[in-house]
């Protein structure tokens, strides 16, 4: 094993390598080989340092910890010759070294187990040395080395790990139905396209932990027999798939991934596919078809993917958090995952926490934690000290949560007892300040936006639910509307050939059935409860307060407001716009929302 007297840790963060870190790395190698010192002084390649806008590109020296800053080849000779010769920082570029603020995902908080984020923001995701220094790729190991795949299979069976892209079928039983299946041409594919509005999670991994992912890959491509496999990610990910892609090369490099893997005589090899930005082809027979190079589109199933995917062969599909859970379920066993969670959903979730909660941002929980726990002992309550309102989880097919519910466990079955989801962990969280009746049409909207249009009640039921919350909230709701909405909903639900269209629905029926009253407040009150429908708005300026300052009259852009100067003020409600201008500046609060 060498050692080295200094390791040169020089960032290569986008921003940096825009700015010229390669070059720099480049420099700094040739001036080490000219002075004799390349076999003293190692440099390495990490994501990210100090700040890459204002310090890039950077580097650091260790053991001395020394931060430098704002370099470019042609200073790297003084640098080699000051700091390696002779034993002097260069004061010049050297600079306290502070951390970003990674505000996607900060330091566990209480309540946190992580499993799938382990290794993230710890382990250098471009360096393979550093996961394999973290027990990287010992699963696959003892896999190749100890275990039939119907071990492997059974393993993940014992420890009940279900997947994690919204359906929570069991991927062992999964797996099983792939190895069964007739046929010598099996696939092994990775659902990365996280198309969910505030979902990052999958990103976050394939980003930061990559190789987790191809182990998981590699283990369940032995499991069914598969020799190659596909990760179907987005394009707007290119992080993502540019760190997968380096992943992957290390791995072939080590002999880790292609032909006969560790010497045990099982080849498998990794494919990237970037999707176009279709929401659809999260959906697993959309996304085959894309990966196919047709149009992204659902299928009828059965026949299942496990019996007839790709190109009509056996194919197994997970997504990136359900890979990525496999080889801590190999090395740990079933039992320490099975420890973890509700009776019938085992291990952790993780989730993108969003909306009006003061601590936002990716976390990961058993399963079993309580709705209340996450919004106000992981996510530390509502921002201002408002009253919570509602969580919707599972994203746009997911439903809203009321507070009367905020104890249930989180859990596969009872999310879906009470008209939610899970799906990939997408989770909102709304305060007092939120119109239920918007925020259905909100997700309603996005599904109609991305529904293929294959099938006739996505395609023209969506259309028309949206037509009619979009008149609830512009004020022209009759009478009918609830009863049309709720029929709608079930024809949907029950006609739809994919899970987009038999979700789509989630958002309105779970708002009808908790907040039944600010849909009767829209439709027959003609009045927004939360004072977010503009249409429903109705400023007043009150008598006796108003102080005639004229600060609200002069700003006014529908010249709707008149008066005279110290007299009390009065708002035309037919030009008055909503824009809500004058409730802003008035220092008085004599300006009334009704």
């Amino acid at each position: 094993m060498a050692f080295y007297r200094s390791t040169v840790l020089v960032s290569v963060d986008p921003i940096c390598v825009e700015k010229g870190a390669y070059e720099i790395i480049d420099a700094l190698h040739d001036e080490l080989i000219k002075q004799g010192l390349i076999d003293e002084v190692r440099v390495l390649e990490t994501p990210r340092l100090g700040d890459p806008q204002t310090e890039g590109p950077d580097m650091v020296v260790y053991p001395e910890g020394t931060h430098y800053i704002n370099l470019n080849k042609e200073i790297l000779p003084k640098l080699v010759e000051e700091h390696f010769i002779k034993g002097r920082i260069l004061q010049d570029y050297a600079a306290p070294m502070v951390r970003p603020v990674d505000e996607e995902l900060a330091a566990p908080k209480a309540k946190e187990v992580r499993v799938v984020l382990r290794n993230v923001g710890v382990v250098d995701p471009l360096n393979i040395e550093d996961y394999i220094a973290n027990d990287g790729y010992m699963a696959l190991g003892k896999v190749l080395t100890e275990m039939t795949p119907e071990e492997v299979i059974q393993e993940v069976l014992d420890a009940k790990l279900r997947g994690r892209g919204g359906a929570g079928f069991p991927t062992g039983l999964k797996w099983r139905f792939a190895r069964q299946a007739p046929g010598d041409i099996k696939y092994i594919v990775c659902n990365a396209d996280e198309g969910d509005p505030g979902a990052f999670m999958n990103r976050r991994v394939l980003e930061g932990d990559p190789h987790s992912v191809i182990e998981g890959m590699i283990i369940a491509a032995y499991a069914i027999g598969a020799s190659q496999g596909y990760v179907y990610c987005r394009a707007e990910y290119p992080i993502a798939v540019s760190t997968m892609n380096l992943a992957m090369k290390q791995a072939r490099t080590l002999g880790l991934l292609g032909e006969n893997i560790m010497g045990s005589g099982f080849s498998f090899d990794l494919e990237m596919r970037m999707g176009a930005g279709a929401f659809v082809c999260g959906e697993e027979t959309a996304l085959m078809a894309s990966i196919e190079g047709g149009r992204g589109e659902p299928r009828v199933r059965p026949p299942f993917p496990a019996q007839k995917g790709l190109w009509g062969k056996p194919t197994n599909i997970n997504n990136v958090e359900t890979y990525a859970n496999v080889p801590q379920i190999i090395l740990k066993g079933a039992e320490w995952f099975a420890s973890m969670g509700t009776e019938k959903s085992k291990g952790t979730k993780t989730f993108a926490l969003a909306g009006d909660v003061k601590n936002t941002g990716l976390i990961e929980v058993p399963f079993g934690i309580t709705l209340r726990e996450i919004v106000f002992d992981v996510g530390n309550g509502i921002k201002g000290e408002k009253k919570f309102k509602a969580v919707q989880t599972g994203g746009p097919m997911g439903g809203c949560i009321p507070e009367s519910l905020l104890d249930l466990p989180v859990d596969y079955e009872t999310l879906g007892q009470v008209g939610s989801i899970m799906g990939s962990g997408g989770m909102i969280v709304m305060d007092e300040g939120t119109c239920m009746v918007d925020i259905a049409r909100f997700f309603m909207e996005f599904i109609q936006e991305e529904s293929c249009g294959k099938c006739v009640p996505c395609r023209v039921g969506t259309r028309r639910i949206l037509e009619i919350l979009q008149d609830i909230c512009a004020g022209k709701g009759k009478d009918d509307d609830i009863e049309t909405l709720k029929m709608l909903c079930t024809n949907i639900k029950e006609n739809s050939l994919c899970g987009l269209g038999q979700g789509a629905p989630n958002p309105v029926v779970s708002t009808l059935t908790y907040f039944l009253d600010e849909y009767e407040a829209h439709i027959y009150e003609k009045r927004c409860p939360a004072h977010v429908c503009r249409a429903l708005i109705k400023y007043e300026i009150m008598d006796g307060i108003c102080t005639g300052c004229t600060v609200c009259a002069r700003n006014c852009p529908a010249n709707a407001i008149t008066g005279e100067r110290k007299q009390t003020h009065h708002i035309d409600p037919d030009l008055c716009i909503k824009c809500g201008i004058c409730y802003q500046l008035c220092a008085f609060g004599a300006i009334t929302v009704n």
